[in-house]
């Protein structure tokens, strides 16, 4: 039987373009969140008893001395790479940490300091992780560059075709999540934009339709989560504030993603429906249940296709959730009220544990303006091709 686990802090900065604060270095970055997270849940750091850093962009060791900004004490420390689902690996790993009875309080944390415009390859003299499923999706779709908004945009065409939807409800998840992220101080973006705003941006990838303000930009910031066990929980009278990891999975890529010859799969629906079935498996929970979500949207198409994977539409039906407003406020969920990606930013390393942060403010009732009335149950997802998902769900722990 694994042993429960309870987020009890989380710190995050805001999220910055590139290069935008002068002499602003990953070391400064984890420290702010590293030490909100600690503050937040009011213990020293000579309690952490494991540390699992995210990263993306950095030198081996980057999450050492990202680290040693907030104490030294001797701890086992992980440096995570995960592709852009970095930061919730690290959240899984500090929480199985706890799950497998292994410590009773761990520090999930991810950074990222990026470059600006699109992301590009380090190495130029070995396989490239993500060569599999460029091939294969060259075979269904002309190449575009950049490869990132290419294959996702491909994977909205692909549910265009088959049911129905069409590049403008692309551009109305985009508007919704710029809307959202008004309310959000840590977001990189806090403006508004009309429908026909999103649409007229400049164009990213024609083919879909897509926009610069349907895609998520390149960002510096970190995020952290203190987790702790219920004894800890106990010991240590936190009940009150803290949120309870109730059901978490990790899946990576199956042979569905390349045997099915579909675009949407290479983005890898498959394993968001997997992670997401092990969650609501094991919970009892199931997506009616849900009031809040935070999901990946790094390009608005992704957005729509992981309705379905999370299992909030029936297949071939994303596009009606948009077009009845039901991932709004006012409407069945509250999908990205912090801006998603595309409007609050996406620091690799630090995209999921933002995510957890935004889960459990909203679950506290802290979210301020853009709190999700009476919102009791919240699910997270965090994904990265190449691959890997990490869904997660969370409840109050006095609930």
């Amino acid at each position: 039987m694994s042993n429960k686990v309870y987020v009890i802090g989380v710190g995050m900065t805001k999220f910055e373009k590139p290069g935008r604060k002068e002499g602003w270095d990953y070391p400064a970055m984890a420290k702010e969140s590293g030490n909100k997270a600690l503050d937040d849940a009011g213990i020293p750091f000579d309690q952490i008893e494991q540390a699992h850093v995210g990263f993306m962009y950095g030198e081996s060791t980057s999450g050492q001395r990202a680290i040693y900004e907030l104490g030294m004490t001797g701890i086992p420390i992980t440096n995570v790479n995960n592709n852009c689902s970095t930061g919730s690996t690290a959240l899984y790993l500090a929480a199985s940490a706890i799950r497998g009875g292994l410590a009773d309080c761990t520090l999930a944390l991810g950074f990222e300091k990026m470059q600006p415009g699109s992301l590009t390859t380090s190495y130029e003299d070995r396989e490239q992780p993500l060569m599999n499923h460029i091939q294969a999706l060259a075979e269904m779709r002309e190449f575009a560059f950049p490869p990132a908004p290419w294959m996702f945009g491909a994977a909205g065409l692909e549910h265009n075709e088959r049911y129905g939807s069409t590049p403008e409800h692309f551009a109305k998840i985009a508007e919704k999540n710029h809307r959202h992220s008004a309310n959000n101080p840590y977001a990189q973006f806090q403006d508004v934009y009309s429908l026909e705003e999103v649409k007229d941006a400049k164009m990213v990838y024609a083919e879909a339709g897509l926009t610069r303000l349907m895609c998520s930009p390149t960002s510096d910031g970190s995020g952290a989560a203190v987790l702790a066990s219920e004894k800890f929980v106990e010991d240590n009278n936190l009940g009150d504030r803290a949120v309870e990891i109730v059901g978490q999975a990790m899946v990576t890529d199956m042979r569905s993603t390349f045997d099915t010859n579909s675009a949407i799969n290479l983005v890898g629906a498959d394993m968001s429906r997997k992670a997401a079935d092990k969650v609501y498996a094991s919970t009892g929970l199931t997506p009616d249940d849900v009031d809040v979500i935070e999901l990946h949207d790094c390009f608005a198409p992704n957005e729509l296709i992981t309705y379905e994977a999370l299992g909030l539409a029936g297949e071939g039906e994303a596009h009606k959730l948009v077009d009845n407003g039901d991932t709004t406020y006012g409407g069945r969920w509250v999908v990205n009220p912090s801006g998603g990606l595309i409007s609050k930013g996406h620091p690799l390393g630090a995209t999921g544990l933002a995510q957890c942060a935004e889960m459990t403010w909203q679950l506290r009732g802290d979210a301020d303006a853009r709190q999700v009335d009476g919102a009791k149950v919240a699910l997270q997802h965090n994904i990265g091709l190449g691959g890997a998902v990490v869904v997660t769900a969370y409840q109050p722990a006095n609930r």
